[in-house]
């Protein structure tokens, strides 16, 4: 009885409390399925029937990275099978493939500081007369603005203050995955030993220079990698009171483990689709319903339309052209597929860019003056993507497409 007053307290907009998620993180049987329907009945009130994706590229930008995660498979060393930074070029040649399909967002990814150990890399800024991997992606981010009509939204890792105000300018939003507060992770028997920018704190501080520079910014958690449901429910208590101080995380990933033959941790088990419904709901919960809230539906194909009962709105990127080079054994879900299926649980699919409404919105608060005519160009007044923006999509088939040579992952 307990769980269920609380639970419709949370509903009418009481902010659920760590102790109180803490027990319904147990719940089984008719509390589970009541934790749920108010987990969605809590996004019905706020977003309404509208489930949101982003027509983008995946762009890794660098597979060179200086940390070493036991469930990654996207780093590389300079010496192995894959290895690869891009050049301004390839770049280029995606981003205009993309454009004429109608993506609107260009998601660069890449590892954090591989400059650090790696002299490959050095070399190979000193050869564009930059120092840091962070300079070139500036450079290609700014590339992308003045060469296509696509939106740039960058995950580089651990950024300073500095850099999180210069890659503003040619972001029109930034990410940098928690995954979780855990220092209990960082230990020799943990995911994050030997991964020197996987620790909380430094984490944690980005996220709040990024609040406090006003930047529309992405995170999220990872579960399944060895934490607890306590730690689980800290991060993402966490994330509320950044969100809470600064308003500017606009979306929440939860993003699942997958177990991956050529991983260190190729033997740990995944997490259930119960564990990341219970995660999903329970984070709708402690976030409220105007957040926005994503799951990535290539990485459970058989169970994905679940996360609609658990809370998200949200479906992350979905890219007609390059697949998903984090986890590239999983294929985007075909779009038509992915749109029936968010029918099916009675909710419209519709593309977003890379910067959600809330935020366009509120203008040059969060967005630089010289960002909005790239935005404007492509939003409609409802703050998503105008209607005829993205073509071609309807046909995509989510089957991989192209992979950019050397990075296949």
């Amino acid at each position: 009885m307990r769980a269920q007053t609380i639970l419709r307290q949370c509903v009418e907009g009481k902010k659920l409390e760590p102790g109180e998620a803490l027990a319904l993180a147990a719940a089984r049987g008719e509390e589970f399925a009541a934790l749920l329907s108010s987990a969605a009945e809590l996004r019905d009130r706020h977003k309404g029937k509208t489930v949101t994706f982003s027509p983008k590229l995946f762009i890794p930008l660098t597979n060179l990275c200086r940390d070493f995660c036991g469930y990654c498979t996207f780093r590389r060393a300079p010496d192995e099978a894959g290895a690869r930074t891009m050049t301004l070029d390839e770049v280029r040649r995606v981003v205009l493939q993309g454009q004429g399909l109608g993506c609107t967002e260009v998601l660069f990814s890449l590892g954090d500081r591989p400059e650090a150990i790696y002299p490959e890399m050095r070399d190979f800024l000193s050869r564009m007369g930059l120092r840091r991997t962070l300079d070139y992606l500036y450079q290609a981010c700014k590339m992308v603005l003045e060469e296509s009509a696509l939106l740039p939204h960058s995950n580089p890792g651990l950024m300073g203050k500095r850099d999180l105000a210069r890659l503003k300018q040619v972001n029109v939003s930034l990410g940098l995955m928690l995954e979780n507060l855990s220092e209990r992770l960082l230990l020799p028997s943990g995911p994050h030993f030997n991964a020197p920018d996987k620790k909380p704190a430094l984490r944690l501080k980005t996220i709040e220079e990024a609040g406090r520079l006003r930047i529309p910014f992405t995170t999220g958690i990872l579960i399944g990698i060895g934490e607890s449901w306590l730690e689980r429910i800290d991060s993402l208590f966490a994330i509320r009171e950044l969100h809470e101080r600064y308003g500017h995380i606009q979306e929440v990933i939860i993003q699942n483990f997958r177990a991956k033959p050529e991983i260190l941790m190729r033997d740990h088990p995944e997490p259930s689709v119960e564990e990341m419904l219970k995660t999903i709901a329970l984070a709708r919960l402690i976030l409220g319903g105007e957040m926005n809230i994503q799951a990535p539906p290539n990485l459970t194909p058989e169970s994905y339309p679940l996360y609609l009962r658990a809370g998200i709105n949200d479906w992350g990127g979905v890219s007609p052209l390059t697949p998903d080079y984090i986890n590239p054994e999983a294929p985007w879900p075909a779009l038509a597929l992915l749109s029936r299926k968010t029918a099916e649980a009675g909710y419209r699919l519709r593309p977003r860019l890379a910067v959600y409404p809330e935020f366009i919105f509120q203008g040059e608060k969060f967005i630089p003056a010289s960002l909005l005519p790239h935005v404007k160009r492509l939003c409609g007044e409802d703050g998503l993507v105008r209607n005829g923006t993205v073509r071609g999509l309807a046909d995509y088939e989510g089957q991989g497409g192209l992979r950019v040579q050397g990075l296949q992952g």
